[in-house]
């Protein structure tokens, strides 16, 4: 972790919304519904769910969730039409221990 990712890192968490979606992804199955067709949590949680919870416009979590993945802080696995995004366990691990230090 160098001083540009914590600082990219850092700016995704300023946001309330964004923190909440890393807090419920953090245990998604007491969170969110399995999605219909998976039925499990591995790929992550799709984001409809995540829209539905945060109460915020399409627009809004697409955005979101793209600068967050860009930062590294989620991963993105798609079937089919639907998107699905998890935490990156590495990348809080990295980012927590480069604040400590």
């Amino acid at each position: 972790m160098d001083l540009k990712s914590a600082t990219a890192i850092g700016k995704c968490l300023s946001n309330q919304t964004r923190m909440q979606i890393m807090e419920w992804l953090k245990e998604p199955g007491n969170n969110f519904p399995p999605h219909e067709t998976l039925k499990h949590f591995n790929d992550g949680v799709c984001v409809t769910y995540i829209q539905e919870k945060a109460k915020l416009s399409q627009s809004t979590i697409s955005t979101y969730l793209t600068n967050m993945e860009k930062c590294g802080l989620l991963v993105i696995t798609r079937h089919g039409k639907w998107s699905y995004f998890k935490r990156n366990e590495q990348t809080i691990i990295n980012y927590s221990n480069y604040i400590i230090n």
